[in-house]
């Protein structure tokens, strides 16, 4: 299990206030599926909430210490059924694509044209001459046009 020293933890606690649990736990408790996503959350993330529905206080401290031992994670806060867990993030290794040199990988976000839903989220390779306008299309740089008075003087 991770250890925090008072100061990272207070830190840590304030930072998690505007979070959003990202996992519940149910009836069914602990369960495999369960400890898989709060594993892929606390690599996504760092810093979780984690609801517990459930009444029994003991169970709740029972489940939190079983997540941060499995999990090697360190515990943050618990406040009645929100349980707060931190592991640093473990650094996405950069693959590198087999994309020549210039090629760059940018998210493009649209949103939707009625405003009622969520918008597209799209991954797209760009090459060094293109460029997303702010609508979210690629653009491609024209080349430059070649000026018809300077042709005409070094001729």
């Amino acid at each position: 299990m991770l250890t925090l020293t008072p100061a990272e933890r207070s830190a840590l606690r304030a930072e998690a206030h505007g979070l959003n649990p990202v996992v519940m736990i149910g009836e069914a408790g602990l369960t495999p599926a369960v400890m898989k996503e709060i594993a892929k959350s606390l690599d996504a993330h760092g810093l979780i909430k984690v609801r517990v529905f459930g009444d029994d206080r003991e169970e709740r401290i029972a489940i939190y210490e079983q997540i941060c031992a499995e999990l090697d994670a360190a515990p943050v806060q618990h406040i009645g059924k929100l349980l707060v867990l931190y592991r640093p993030k473990k650094e996405a290794e950069k693959e590198r694509s087999s994309a020549g040199k210039g090629m760059r990988m940018v998210t493009i976000v649209k949103p939707s044209p009625s405003g009622r839903t969520k918008p597209t989220v799209k991954k797209v390779l760009l090459k060094g001459n293109e460029r997303v306008t702010a609508g979210g299309n690629i653009k491609r740089a024209k080349p430059r046009q070649a000026s018809t008075k300077k042709g005409a003087l070094n001729k």
